[in-house]
């Protein structure tokens, strides 16, 4: 049996690579490490708590001593799922950002020097490319990030790849798009958007919400991840891409439809982020060569989106009490 340590894997995207994982590959134990900050949900591996390959460890990164505790006899590889992720939030506090993004991503590596891990594959963002004008971006290109969350992010990966030149540390990254689906915290976008409609309450759109993103579906993000660990070179980057470019307010339109709301009622433009980038776009040419390709067609992969949110209650309107109306309000109510 191979053991690999996923780090954040009570969160969207690490939750939903540790259910593949159980689910696809039969030689593979899982140790979970998560500091099980206000984003982690125990319930998003509530699948397989009960599976013999699955261990739940509680943690912070930026913790030797909890990461050399969870390695415990030693496991394959390390896939670093462990992020502070929302840009909002960066504003507001950036140390918070500092401290797991760049620190924890330094301990981990500091962890696989040490005790001889045979892969280390980092995920990040494709926010750390920056604004991006014209074209896409490739993994070749300048870091040029512009928020606290990004230029942690960067700050994390242009670590990883000095151990891989100056250790040399068997490192990988992946930059993915914006990505949605099920178990998404209602911080972002689209889970935002969702459950304030199906409440019957407006939706803060920044700005003109002309803002540009590409949607990537977490199932195909988890399975490029694993793709990546499995097929992909040490020392490179592979951008994900879901090739589903959008404006904001193309998004806030189809959510709105599904959640038969009116864009009259229920819109609601606000002030601009600070610094907000007007758009991103990724080449994932690279990766694709290596045999992955995103296999949910978006208007679908939004439409079973807002039908999960639907029938989940019991899931969202939880985490949408108490600290989350505090920060809501902080956020939203001087805009």
């Amino acid at each position: 049996m191979k053991r690999w340590l996923v780090t954040g894997g009570l969160g969207f995207i690490g939750s939903c690579f540790i259910r593949l994982v159980l689910q696809t590959r039969h030689d593979v134990e899982v140790v979970n490490f998560d500091a099980m900050t206000y984003a982690a949900n125990p319930e998003n591996c509530k699948a397989v708590e009960h599976d013999a390959r699955y261990r739940f460890v509680k943690g912070d990164i930026a913790d030797a001593s909890a990461v050399a505790s969870a390695i415990g006899d030693g496991v394959d590889a390390i896939v670093n799922f462990a992020a502070e992720t929302h840009v909002d939030r960066s504003i507001l506090n950036p140390e918070h950002f500092l401290r797991t993004d760049v620190l924890g991503t330094h301990v981990l590596l500091e962890a696989v020097r040490a005790r001889g891990v045979k892969r280390f594959l980092q995920v990040s963002t494709d926010e750390v490319y920056g604004h991006v004008a014209r074209g896409e971006s490739r993994e070749e290109d300048a870091l040029c990030p512009r928020s606290p969350y990004s230029a942690s992010k960067a700050g994390g990966d242009l670590q990883v790849l000095a151990y891989w030149t100056t250790y040399g540390t068997p490192v990988m990254i992946t930059r993915g798009s914006n990505t949605y689906g099920p178990h998404q915290y209602p911080e972002k976008l689209i889970p935002l958007f969702v459950t304030n409609l199906l409440d019957d309450q407006p939706v803060p759109v920044y700005g003109d919400g002309l803002q540009i993103r590409d949607w990537l579906h977490v199932e195909d993000h988890a399975r490029a991840v694993l793709h990546v660990l499995e097929n992909g070179e040490p020392g490179n980057v592979y951008n994900i891409a879901g090739g589903n470019a959008r404006t904001n307010l193309e998004i806030t339109r189809a959510l709105v439809e599904h959640c038969n709301r009116s864009m009259e009622t229920h819109v609601r433009h606000v002030t601009d982020r600070e610094g907000h980038d007007r758009r991103y776009a990724l080449n994932c040419e690279k990766l694709c060569s290596l045999g992955w390709s995103p296999q949910v067609r978006f208007e679908e992969g939004l439409r079973q989106t807002v039908e999960w949110y639907r029938q989940h209650e019991d899931w969202w309107r939880p985490l949408k009490d108490g600290k989350f109306a505090a920060y809501y309000q902080r956020q939203y109510a001087h805009r």
